[in-house]
């Protein structure tokens, strides 16, 4: 099939896929129809006009005896309206959602219609211009996309069946989407829901402290966004013609600031590599009067759907969609998990994030003894380690002598020098040990079970900081220009941890790794391609303060 006669795309790295990928064997086809089963009146690809005259296919359910208009849910995603192939991980055995917690009519990551409509909420799915059966050209986190989104909004807002108050819910890139429409402030937009999903693809996703992430971009860009019978935008090939933060980075962040609208934002620890940093950064950026945050440690689709979640999310969308006062308002204005093994944690309320009373302590690396101490070397030293193939770390330990949490940024300031390279990709790892050594394991994306504490990355020619944005922290990489390394000459690093909370009890360790590759093999997210070679040397003591800062939180 040719498409020598179509217009050039006005959007960059647009292409076609072939053969068409809507030839998936869930995928029902445009059918508009209405139907009344299990309770619920369920319009099927409905027409949803934008502004520029295109239109949006969206399915709506409604209860099958409302009592008058009914507040709107709105789930935006690029997966199927319908559900299709991509409902599958979030139901598997290893993502710790239960088959019977969700009906049929549930698509990936969204707000499932069996639970909403009998609580007095209408649902609706959207498929975004350019996917499944919506005509257009498909690009992720656009300007084209928010203001879509934004119509959707309003259009759902002024339906008879609708009482004009929408909110937003959905996980993931359901989530991602919130934030940028949030900024277009849609006048019938009265609260959303960001559950985990990231504000920044450049470095939350796509380079990883500069490092080109290969496995979640390849498989999310390839499978999960391909599914349309016209163009969508080519992510894999675009982010690395795109090796450094520029305006087409730029162009998929939303104007946090510019949102106002009550937030109700839940983030994990769990996270790591995807959408715990920025779903934090998004709390911390808009300018919502009334926003909630609640950060946990489980798996991300497991949390969402579990009850006491479900309780939670029905309490606010009542309270900002339907005016009940029930309560909702005299939540802390922060929650966080505190973990302390797999699945078992205690939440604490807090007034703010990050946490005002927070103890930022140094425990400094001491290359000799691959300890991580209290007080600095007075001599300088050394530790060399292989950049590549097996051994390619070195570790050091902190054995806590009191009950101690740890709930926050963390950072590393390290000393390097690269032996048989001009750069240096470097993975930083966070573990805790029990009191005879052995990894304590936690959850870990949405999927697996034997995950670390926390996870940073960077690439040595990377290191430049923006001092404007820059904490004591959290240090911050324009991620603008590279300079590369000079043979012999250590540089120092300040290495972003993303964030996490867990208690150790006395005589348990915090285990700091620093290597050449990834912690976590054959899972997401993935980094195949580094620029490492020959050696790394790690410099401590006398002038190298190199060192960990640990957010220590003391005890109310």
């Amino acid at each position: 099939m040719s498409h020598a006669s179509e217009q050039p795309p006005v959007y960059p790295g647009l292409t076609f896929r072939e053969p068409n990928p809507l030839a998936d064997g869930n995928y029902p086809g445009f059918n508009p129809r209405s139907v009344t089963e299990n309770g619920l009146v369920i319009d099927y690809d409905v027409a949803v006009p934008t502004r520029d005259g295109a239109e949006l296919l969206a399915n709506v359910y409604r209860p099958e005896h409302a009592e008058g208009p009914l507040p709107v849910l709105i789930a935006w995603g690029p997966y199927g309206k319908h559900g299709g192939r991509s409902t599958a991980p979030s139901r598997s055995a290893t993502s710790g959602v239960r088959h019977e917690q969700l009906s049929q009519y549930c698509a990936i990551e969204a707000p499932d219609p069996q639970f909403w409509c009998p609580n007095g909420f209408a649902v609706m799915y959207v498929d975004p211009r350019g996917t499944w059966g919506t005509k257009g050209d498909y690009t992720l986190a656009s300007e084209q996309e928010a203001r879509d989104f934004h119509d959707a909004i309003e259009w759902a807002g002024t339906r008879d069946w609708s009482n004009g108050k929408v909110g937003l819910s959905g996980v993931s890139y359901l989530s991602i989407a919130q934030w940028r429409v949030a900024a277009t402030r849609p006048p019938h937009l009265a609260a959303i829901n960001p559950w985990e999903g990231l504000t920044d693809f450049y470095r939350d996703i796509a380079y990883h402290g500069g490092i080109p992430e290969t496995g979640f971009m390849e498989t999310f860009a390839r499978k999960s966004l391909g599914y349309s019978s016209t163009r969508v935008e080519d992510l894999e090939p675009l982010a690395k013609e795109h090796p450094f933060y520029d305006g087409y980075w730029q162009a998929k962040v939303a104007d946090l600031e510019a949102v106002e609208v009550p937030a109700y934002v839940v983030a994990s620890w769990s996270n790591q590599g995807l959408h715990g940093r920025g779903t934090l950064e998004g709390y911390k950026r808009i300018s919502s009067r009334q926003k909630w945050l609640e950060a946990h440690g489980r798996k991300t689709w497991q949390y969402y759907y579990e009850p006491e979640s479900l309780e939670n999310q029905r309490l606010f969308f009542e309270w900002a969609l339907k005016g009940i006062d029930n309560g909702w308002t005299d939540r802390p204005k922060v929650l966080t998990e505190v973990r302390e093994q797999h699945s078992v944690g205690t939440f604490t309320a807090e007034t703010e994030w990050p946490i005002a009373r927070t103890e930022y302590t140094p425990l400094y690396l001491d290359t000799v003894t691959t300890a991580l101490s209290e007080k600095p070397s007075e001599t300088a030293a050394a530790l060399r380690y292989p950049a590549q193939g097996e051994n390619n770390r070195a570790r050091f330990r902190h054995v806590f002598t009191e009950r101690t949490r740890l709930t926050g940024h963390a950072k590393l300031r390290l000393w390097l020098e690269a032996d048989g390279s001009d750069d240096a990709d470097l993975f930083v790892v966070l573990r805790k040990l029990d009191r005879v050594g052995e990894p304590v394991p936690f959850p870990f994306f949405a999927l697996y079970d034997n995950g670390p504490v926390a996870l940073g990355w960077l690439r040595a020619s990377h290191r430049a900081l923006d001092p404007e944005k820059s904490t004591p922290a959290q240090p911050w990489h324009p991620h603008d220009r590279e300079e590369r390394l000079e043979p012999g000459v250590p540089v120092p690093l300040e290495i972003e941890i993303w964030p996490s909370s867990t208690l150790f009890e006395e005589g348990e360790s915090l285990e700091l790794i620093v290597q050449g590759s990834d912690f976590m093999t054959n899972v997401l997210p993935g980094h195949r391609v580094t620029r490492n070679a020959g050696a790394h040397i790690i410099h401590s003591g006398g002038e190298y303060d190199s060192h960990l800062l640990v957010p220590v939180i003391p005890a109310p």
